[in-house]
């Protein structure tokens, strides 16, 4: 059983793969990047009528969005790539990856603003601006829980036993969820492609398709985390470790109730989530400088 984990973990996870992974989601998103440009052209030259009246050909800018869905997909990768290594990369990847999906919003948001004086009575506008204000609070928020982290991380006294034991285990879950995360992005693929081809070209808008895939992923984050906060009950009873995991869960699942709602009420639910992860670290912290003095 060892030894097949370390062939699959070397096959999903090592760090050649990764890096032949990022290579090729790059050059994916240089080429969608190009031909979503293409199209666009080509259908306001009316060389092709194909989503002619769809939010994804109306404007140059929303070429952007499709090399962003492939870096997130790469986002998605490295969240697991980073789970048995580091706790808190594993849930920093989780606050970029929503991060992220904000800033590919933004280019939605961007292509179509109407600039006008009554910005803040047009809705499309409105969010705009709950949008960007929202993607640099977040970048703030994830730079101070990037730098808890590995505060927490120099500080670690357990014993070496436990860690690789929780490590082994944690392997086993980046292994499982690298082929279910790939079986999800088809599956979600596939189906959109189904829908896209029954669908007028005019129903069809980001909106649709900006929570595609990921209101499913972070659901099944949720049950991995409860996974991990379970599993480690068996190598610390300590409080203020069992507090931090099951903060990060009440995180993640405010960023998945996100994904249910829109407008303000989303992004607020994305930035206090954010906040309350910082906030469970920072006093995570505080027990672990106590316990060392």
């Amino acid at each position: 059983m060892k030894i097949l984990l370390t062939k699959l973990y070397k096959v999903f996870l090592s760090e050649e793969t990764q890096e032949r992974i990022e290579k090729v989601i790059l050059y994916l998103a240089l080429v969608s990047f190009f031909i979503h440009l293409a199209l666009t052209y080509l259908s306001k030259l009316e060389v092709i009528d194909f989503l002619s009246d769809s939010d994804f050909l109306q404007n140059p800018i929303s070429a952007i969005y499709t090399p962003f869905s492939f870096i997130l997909i790469y986002e998605v990768y490295l969240l697991i790539y980073y789970l048995p290594k580091s706790f808190t990369t594993y849930i920093t990847k989780q606050y970029e990856i929503i991060t992220l999906i904000i800033i590919r919003k933004l280019f939605k948001d961007l292509s179509s603003l109407e600039l006008s004086t009554n910005w803040f009575d047009i809705k499309g506008d409105l969010q705009f601006t709950y949008d960007i204000l929202a993607s640099v609070i977040l970048f703030y928020l994830i730079y101070q829980f990037q730098k808890q982290g590995k505060r927490k991380a120099v500080k670690q006294v357990d014993s070496k036993l436990n860690i690789e034991r929780f490590i082994q285990r944690k392997k086993i879950i980046a292994v499982i969820l690298v082929p279910l995360f790939f079986v999800m992005a088809t599956v979600t693929l596939l189906g959109w492609l189904s829908d896209l081809s029954l669908s007028s070209s005019d129903s069809l808008s980001f909106e649709s398709i900006n929570n595609l895939f990921f209101d499913e992923f972070f659901t099944v984050l949720i049950l991995v985390d409860v996974v991990l906060l379970l599993i480690s009950f068996f190598y610390t009873d300590e409080f203020h470790k069992i507090i931090r995991n099951s903060g990060f869960i009440v995180s993640t699942i405010l960023i998945r109730m996100s994904f249910g709602s829109s407008g303000l009420i989303s992004t607020l639910l994305i930035v206090i989530a954010v906040l309350f992860g910082l906030s469970i670290i920072l006093i995570h912290n505080k027990y672990e400088k106590h316990r060392l003095e």
